[in-house]
C-alpha cells in the first residue's frame, strides 16, 4: 500500500453500508501521484505525493 511521502496520507478502511444496511469491507486508497522535485541541492528527486498536497505545493510557490 502506497502512502504519500510528505503528508503520511495512507488508506483507510471501513464498510460500505447499503439500503438494507448490509456492510462489505471497503479501502479508500489516497489519489497517489509520482513526480519529480528538486530537493534542497537542486537535484531532481522523484516521490510519491498525494493530490490534494500536490495542488497546495503549487499554489505556494
Amino acid at each position: 500500500m502506497a502512502k504519500c511521502q510528505i503528508t503520511g496520507k495512507k488508506p483507510s478502511f471501513g464498510h460500505n453500508v447499503s439500503h438494507s444496511k448490509r456492510r462489505t469491507r471497503k479501502v479508500w486508497r489516497p489519489n497517489i501521484q509520482k513526480v519529480t522535485i528538486l530537493d534542497e541541492q537542486g537535484k531532481p528527486r522523484q516521490i510519491k505525493v498525494c493530490t490534494s498536497h500536490l495542488r497546495t505545493m503549487y499554489k505556494t510557490r
